[in-house]
């Protein structure tokens, strides 16, 4: 499997950011790393390894990229305020920084699939639904998207625009929602074993329901813990039945 890794300072954010990208054709996976990990996350827990037939396929062409989790919301030592412009630096940083990389290394038609387990599903969908033109759909897995989750009762604008829980309920925008509804890749899935919360997959479920937009979810058994082998199964099934 071809592995290369890039970086360059990002404007957004201030900082040097990494990005590792393992093979050589297909659409672009996105990968947003759990918590307040790296770049090299989903590689070292061995989630590449599980999807490495469909990278050496020409299938998919993932893209991981580095977390600022510790940076905000993660970050007990930080203003809420701060956090709250940190968390819009990242996605600026996403959208203007990394889609065009990703655009550059592939092609401007190839199709960009946001997929991130935990906190990363969360970043996944919110990166999205705020922007349907730029990134085509998502693959959400054990996530909880309603921001407030993570903010310890603090909440102002940027909270709420970057929590989809509390703004896809009250979008009306015709284009976005649009977008949404032809996407054809939106996978909400959780398991329901130890540390999952699989009530939060399906509150995300009715709200995109009521907004007519079609979405996939799939809630796996009490097996499935909140770790690193349920998210090893599901991607592979993933990518082999949805994709």
């Amino acid at each position: 499997m071809r592995r290369e890794i890039h970086g360059w300072h990002s404007p957004s954010l201030g900082k040097h950011m990494e990005i590792a990208v393992y093979g050589h054709y297909g659409f672009a996976l996105l990968m947003l790393p759990t918590a307040a990990a790296d770049y090299l996350e989903y590689e070292r827990f061995l989630l590449i390894d599980a999807i490495a037939p469909w990278i050496e396929a020409g299938k998919c062409k993932v893209f991981s990229i580095n977390s600022i989790n510790a940076e905000a919301w993660l970050n007990d030592r930080m203003h809420p305020r701060h956090k709250s412009i940190r968390h819009n630096q990242f996605n600026a940083y996403v959208y203007q920084e990394v889609v065009p990389f990703i655009k550059n290394m592939t092609s401007p038609e190839t199709p960009v699939y946001t997929c991130g387990a935990s906190l990363g599903a969360l970043h996944s969908a919110n990166l999205f639904f705020k922007r349907p033109d730029l990134i085509n759909g998502f693959i959400g897995m054990s996530g909880d998207y309603n921001l407030e989750t993570y903010t310890k009762g603090y909440f102002d604008q940027d909270v709420y625009f970057n929590s989809p829980m509390a703004y896809l309920p009250n979008l009306e925008d015709p284009h976005l929602l649009g977008l949404m509804r032809q996407s054809g890749h939106i996978h909400i899935f959780t398991g329901s074993g130890a540390y999952e919360n699989p009530d939060a997959s399906r509150r995300l479920s009715a709200v995109l329901h009521a907004k007519g937009i079609p979405h996939d979810l799939e809630i796996w058994g009490p097996d499935m813990p909140h770790d690193w082998p349920t998210w090893r199964a599901m991607l592979p099934y993933i990518l082999e039945t949805r994709f």
